[in-house]
Parts: structure tokens; C-alpha cells; sequence
């Protein structure tokens, strides 16, 4: 039975403006097992970095997490003070920023900007501390650590500045490692390597990783499970096979639909119709009820809850239900599938 080292349940996060309450997460849930990869994917404005920030208590100042628990090995990270948070991050929990060359400081060295948190955090002297770093650019494959520890991020390429990123996020062993689109602005060969890089490391340290993108191909090469995210909220969660073999969720298909395939002939992508809701406006019902191909009355006057189907995988649409009266008929990888509810947990069949 796999051990469960993070889980988030019922999140809510809201940032405060002159315009009034923007929930950039609302009722986020999902379970991270030790030693698993989770892919949190969806649309850009969907809070996948949010519910990241959220988890560190990373938010800017006029945020506020207003719900919900954020479980680390059992105790529930939410009230610990700012002082106890600091303990976590960057040692139990670690995280690589989004854009390397805005998280990395232009006026210290790698070799200081690694070594900050090993003095901190495992004690260890400069001189000590300056000699891991050297280890640890090595093990993410920097040429010439030693000489890279004295350079400054400027004089480094953006695929190792990335690594420096992931250096300095692994100096002091985490049990989880958060990588917010860690392959953004690299070219395909260098996202290649970095995302082998995660997994080798991820096999020779045992830790769990959660990886947000918006990119699929990355999460069915190197997720476990997958919560899909759509206007703050978790639409779908499941193992990654599951997601790609049998999606339930009409947002999660219409991703999928809209991707190349390799193994199909396509004579055009099917892209979702419609934009995404305003935090500030959101839909009444089901949020992707505006832009969704099954939505009923149902959908569009209330909002459906996070629930289990019939094997047991968390989706969050009427569809599933027992109060659902219609029927889809949709395109997964060009075959034709009927979902139908009325008592019956929606089965597809071809």
C-alpha cells in the first residue's frame, strides 16, 4: 500500500485587490504517494502555481490561504508560523522557479547561492558548504564545477542555469521536490535532458516530485498520477495511464484532443471552443459549462462536487452522477464514445 507523504485537500486560496476577492484556488484536492510523480496540468490561469505557492506559503502579500489542509507527512502545514515554514523550505520540501534567470540573485555567485541554504539549513561551515556545492553541480551535470561556483548567472547558459536551479533545490535532500515548468524557454534537446536529469535524480534520492505544466507530453513521460486543473479547481485526478487511455472529464479530452499525434493521421487539431472564465466572473454551474460540448441545465445551475466514478478515480462533472439525465457523444484519438449517466456512473463505450 503506497504511503501518501503530501496531501492537499479542500485548498482555497484568494488574493485580495481594489477590485475585490480573486479565488485563484478554490477546492483544490489531490494525494502525492512517497517516491511518485504528480503532474498538475491545465491551462495557463488555472492555479497550478498558486496551489504550488500555496503549499510553501509562498504568496504575495495581499494573498491569503482561507481553507483547507496542506498535509506533509500527517501534520498540516497551514498555521505553522512563518518561522516553522522556513524550516520546510528549501529543505523538506524544495522548489524550482518557473523562470531561472529572475530567481537566481545577478549579484552573488552559484557558489554562494547554493551554499546558502546547506548553512542554514544543515549547519555546515562556508568552506563546507562551498565544497557541496561543487558536488551538487556535479551531480546535475555542470562541466568544471569548480570553476562554475565562482561564476556569476549571467555567464551561464539557460539550460545550466536550470541545473543550477535543481542543484540548489536537491542541496539539502528534500522528501519532495516542487518544479514549476522547469523546461520553459529551453529548446527541445535541453528539456530533454533536464527532464532525465529530475527522473535519475528522483530514482537515486527517493524523493517525490510535483510537476506543473501545461505540457502533456512531458507528464506522460514522467508522471505517476495527474490532476488536471481548470479555473482553480481539480477536474480530474487519476493515474497517468488512466488519464490517457480512458479521460472522463470533457476538459481533459478536449486537451488531449487537441494534440498531435504521431500514430493518427489528423487533418486538424479539434481545439476547446471558448475562453477561459474570469476569476472575477466566474460561470454559475460547472465552470467549463460554457464551453463544454454535454453541458445540460444541470450544469450550467450548479456546481459539481470532486467525486469518485465507478473505478474509483476523482472527477468533477455531472456526467458521473446519479442526477445526470443526458448524453455525449465525443472523439477520444478519433473514436467515437458514449458517455451517459442516469444511475450508471457514465461508462464509455465504443
Amino acid at each position: 500500500m503506497e504511503t501518501n507523504v503530501l496531501e492537499v485537500h479542500n485548498l482555497r486560496t484568494s488574493f485580495y485587490t481594489d477590485d475585490g476577492e480573486v479565488k485563484a484556488v478554490d477546492g483544490v484536492s489531490f494525494t502525492l504517494p512517497k517516491g511518485k510523480t504528480l503532474g498538475i496540468v491545465g491551462e495557463s490561469g488555472s492555479g497550478k502555481s498558486i496551489t504550488a505557492l500555496s503549499i510553501l506559503q509562498l504568496l504575495a502579500s495581499n494573498g491569503k490561504i482561507i481553507d483547507g489542509e496542506i498535509r506533509f507527512k500527517g501534520e498540516n502545514l497551514i498555521g505553522y508560523s512563518d518561522r516553522k515554514m522556513r524550516d520546510i523550505r528549501g529543505n523538506a520540501i524544495s522548489m524550482i522557479f518557473q523562470e531561472p534567470m529572475t530567481s537566481l540573485n545577478p549579484v552573488f555567485t552559484i557558489g554562494q547561492q547554493i551554499s546558502e541554504s546547506l548553512i542554514k539549513h544543515q549547519k555546515l561551515s562556508k568552506r563546507d558548504a562551498l565544497l557541496k556545492s561543487v558536488d551538487l553541480l556535479k551531480l546535475v551535470g555542470i562541466p568544471s564545477p569548480e570553476a562554475r561556483v565562482r561564476n556569476y548567472p549571467y555567464e551561464l547558459s539557460g539550460g545550466m542555469r536550470q541545473r543550477v536551479m535543481i542543484a540548489m533545490a536537491l542541496a539539502c535532500d528534500p522528501e519532495i521536490l516542487i518544479a514549476d515548468e522547469p523546461t520553459t524557454a529551453l529548446d527541445v534537446t535541453i528539456q530533454a535532458q533536464i527532464l532525465q536529469l529530475i527522473k535519475e535524480l528522483q530514482h537515486r534520492l527517493g524523493m517525490s516530485v510535483v510537476f506543473i505544466t501545461h505540457d502533456l507530453g512531458v507528464v506522460a513521460e514522467t508522471c505517476d498520477y495527474v490532476a488536471v486543473m481548470y479555473a482553480g479547481q481539480v477536474v480530474e485526478y487519476s493515474d497517468v495511464f488512466t488519464i490517457f487511455k480512458e479521460p472522463k472529464h470533457p476538459y481533459t479530452i478536449g486537451l488531449l484532443n487537441s494534440l498531435p499525434r504521431h500514430d493518427m493521421e489528423q487533418d486538424k487539431l479539434e481545439p476547446i471552443r471558448g475562453n477561459v472564465p474570469n476569476v472575477r466572473d466566474m460561470p454559475i454551474g460547472c465552470r467549463f459549462s460554457p464551453r463544454c460540448p454535454a453541458a445540460t441545465d444541470l450544469c450550467r445551475a450548479e456546481l459539481p462536487e470532486l467525486s469518485k466514478d465507478d473505478k474509483g478515480n476523482d472527477v468533477r462533472c455531472w456526467i458521473y452522477s446519479d442526477n445526470w439525465d443526458g448524453e455525449m457523444e465525443v472523439n477520444v484519438y478519433g473514436e467515437k464514445r458514449i458517455a451517459q449517466g442516469r444511475g450508471v456512473k457514465a461508462v464509455f463505450s465504443d
